[in-house]
């Protein structure tokens, strides 16, 4: 098994990150046991950060200790993972505009201790501005302002220097037109805020779907 980012490991074709629950499944992924210790495999098919890493993301920006504002944190099936990598001195503060969503979050949230779990519309950061300066944020919305909400939101509460990661989802934003032409338009508004690290298409696991990676000046 090798660590390829810290806190993110390859069995073979398995992407792992480490259970904080050893015995116990927070969703349906399976478990394995490597030298006593326990993993969870990371689905590429199921999370969209999984599948930039399987496409070739040559850099990850988790650690241990972080804080993350994670936007659009649905259930918490990618943020659990993000939760065994930052182990229990880091905190996610997860945004979820969905009810039904939400309720599915906290029971996960309770049982990992380092998510906190917010109902809210990450188009208005101000009704959780108590929520202190991030390490790193990730967003993962479907909206037609998906950049215009990772840009506010960077503003309010990514330290300088932060990173930032989301997921443009073309067919979310205009079904008329083409997904490059989409990337590209909302690259280059990105890049008057951040500096692009990298992006990738996650064609096939998630289609017209562009991972980017991207870091606070």
């Amino acid at each position: 098994m090798d660590e390829i980012f810290p806190g993110v490991f390859r069995q073979g074709k398995s992407l792992l990150t480490a259970n904080p629950l050893p015995g116990r499944k927070l969703f349906t992924e399976q478990l394995a046991s490597v030298g006593g210790a326990e993993y969870r495999v990371w689905d590429p098919n199921r999370s969209k950060p999984a599948a930039a890493i399987a496409r070739g993301l040559k850099g990850f920006p988790l650690r241990a200790g972080m804080k993350i504002l994670y936007l659009g944190i649905a259930s918490g099936q990618t943020a659990s993972h993000f939760s065994g990598i930052i182990g229990p001195s880091g905190v996610i503060y997860g945004v979820e505009i969905s009810e039904r969503c939400f309720r599915e979050l906290l029971p996960t949230a309770q049982a990992l201790g380092n998510i906190v779990p917010i109902l809210a519309d990450a188009r208005k950061p101000e009704t959780y501005g108590w929520v202190e300066h991030v390490d790193a944020i990730m967003e993962d919305v479907a909206t037609n302002d998906q950049s215009e909400i990772m840009i506010r939101n960077a503003e309010r509460f990514l330290k300088p220097g932060g990173h930032a990661m989301m997921v443009i989802k073309s067919r979310s934003i205009d079904v008329t037109k083409e997904p490059k032409d989409i990337y590209r338009r909302e690259l280059e508004k990105l890049s008057r805020h951040f500096k692009i690290i990298q992006s990738l298409e996650l064609d096939p696991f998630e289609r017209d779907h562009l991972f980017i990676l991207m870091r606070k000046e």
